[in-house]
């Protein structure tokens, strides 16, 4: 089944997709639509149409819990915005914890060659991917998909092009 995750920002929002049978992950695109304009109307039409454009089934959205596994301001706006994403697009809704995710991003192009510019553009598609993959991995493993015999990963290196 197809999913398309959303790692929500004041500013810039990464989108990844990921199918449940393969397990594959690829980061997508980075919205920069803040969702203070219009009031996150221009916002949630571009998330529907990434939607419908991915065929995705569900949306993954990732929930900034605090440290100390609380709840706090931000966590309390994302998922009233996510109630907006899902009656927007008519798609379920499930949350995966983003902590340390954009910092995974970053590691994973601290030594890319690529300019302060080019790793803000895809920080946050990174960090989507990574939530992605670790909502799969909290999956029961009767979803998980056929041992490969080849060894290979069953999930694209985040500088991978899909």
């Amino acid at each position: 089944m197809r999913h398309l995750c959303i790692d929500l920002g004041d500013k810039r929002t990464g989108l990844a997709v990921g199918d449940t049978v393969t397990r594959l992950v690829s980061p997508l695109e980075v919205l920069e639509v803040p969702v203070t304009r219009n009031a996150g109307d221009d916002l949630l039409k571009a998330l529907a149409r990434a939607a419908a454009d991915q065929g995705a089934k569900v949306l993954v959205i990732g929930l900034p819990y605090n440290m100390d596994d609380t709840e706090g301001p931000r966590a309390r706006s994302v998922r009233s915005f996510a109630d907006r994403v899902a009656k927007a697009t008519g798609l379920p809704v499930v949350f995966q914890d983003e902590r340390l995710t954009s910092a995974a991003a970053d590691w994973s192009m601290a030594r890319s060659g690529m300019t302060r510019g080019q790793k803000k553009a895809r920080r946050d598609a990174l960090a989507a991917a990574e939530i992605l993959r670790d909502y799969f991995a909290t999956l029961p493993s009767s979803q998980t998909p056929p041992s490969d015999p080849t060894g290979a990963s069953s999930t694209l290196h985040p500088d991978a092009n899909p």
